[in-house]
């Protein structure tokens, strides 16, 4: 299958260099970060970590139409980032091209549905990968866990099996997901008790859960997601959410989340579609949430002090 990945960081390559590894795929990395596009383009893609040690096929360009029309394009860049992406990636999207769209938190489908048709948009989460990528053309990751993929609507399920198989075959342990909301809720409630918390403390998965302070804040971020959830209606595979996200930490006690990650890069997060979201549907349905609202606020006020010019930080 002809692939793309739209937005090749740290997880978008590894997404790339493990489905091209495969040999039956044409895997392209997409990105506007030109050091890194260039570094594999003269070297190679580099991979450290759970998969082991090794160098990837993948190409890569900073330009969609050097693509062409793609079978599957991945959407792997932060969701305040989606719209513009789809925008400049039209040369690889035709008719029939599926979109499958991987991101952390709420607002993916929001914004992919006013411009791809719901029987070729399929969402997927990632959980236990924790990526980083060291320097440009080498990506690390520290799990290697599993990836879910299901269908907007009904009569795509087909699909979301089909581009399931696709990761499968290529090494990953993938699925194709019946209930949609059960698996991004089911994330949600990983990556906020962990995402907020690491990026104001600087500290990894495995310190939180080793912090009795940070462990507090984090695991009540977790309950009060979980209580969001179930009041929406979302049907969840687990009753105790706090086991529920110790194991998922377990996991990857190494891992730096995407908030720490972009606070060290001095990159503005995605609070707004984590812990943020959290609170704003609690909000909506009379169920409160002020660990999330809390957290959410210190990230914001982390984030307009750490992109103040040098000369206007005290």
């Amino acid at each position: 299958m002809k692939i793309a990945i739209l937005g090749a960081g740290a997880m978008g390559s590894v997404y790339g260099a493990i489905l091209a590894r495969a040999g039956d795929n044409d895997v392209w990395l997409v990105d506007r970060w030109q050091d890194h596009v260039d570094a594999i383009r003269a070297n190679g893609l580099k991979i450290t970590g759970a998969s082991g040690d090794w160098m990837s096929p993948s190409k890569a360009t900073t330009d969609p139409a050097e693509v062409g029309l793609c079978e599957l394009v991945i959407v792997a860049t932060k969701t305040r980032d989606i719209e513009a992406a789809l925008a400049g990636a039209k040369p690889m999207i035709g008719p029939d091209t599926l979109l499958l769209s991987i991101q952390n938190g709420l607002g993916a489908y929001d914004i992919l549905v006013k411009s791809v048709s719901k029987d070729r948009l399929l969402l997927g989460i990632a959980g236990g990968f924790g990526a980083t990528i060291p320097t440009p053309g080498h990506v690390h990751h520290n799990g290697f866990e599993i990836v879910k993929i299901g269908a907007t609507i009904d009569s795509a399920q087909p699909a979301a099996e089909t581009v399931a198989k696709i990761w499968a075959d290529a090494g990953f342990r993938a699925e194709a997901a019946p209930d949609i909301q059960s698996m991004i809720w089911s994330k949600l409630i990983c990556n906020v008790t962990y995402s907020a918390v690491c990026g104001i403390t600087g500290l990894t998965i495995g310190q939180v859960m080793e912090t009795p302070e940070a462990w507090r804040v984090a695991s009540s971020c977790a309950s009060e997601a979980f209580a969001v959830a179930k009041a929406r209606g979302i049907n969840l595979s687990f009753d105790d959410p706090v086991a529920y996200v110790h194991k998922f930490g377990s996991a990857i006690p190494g891992a730096k989340p995407s908030l720490l990650l972009d606070r060290l890069a001095g990159r503005q997060g995605e609070i707004d579609f984590l812990n943020g979201a959290v609170a704003d549907e609690g909000a909506k349905l009379g169920v409160a949430a002020p660990t999330n609202s809390i957290v959410a606020g210190l990230v914001r006020a982390m984030e307009a002090h750490d992109m103040r010019p040098a000369s206007h930080k005290n």
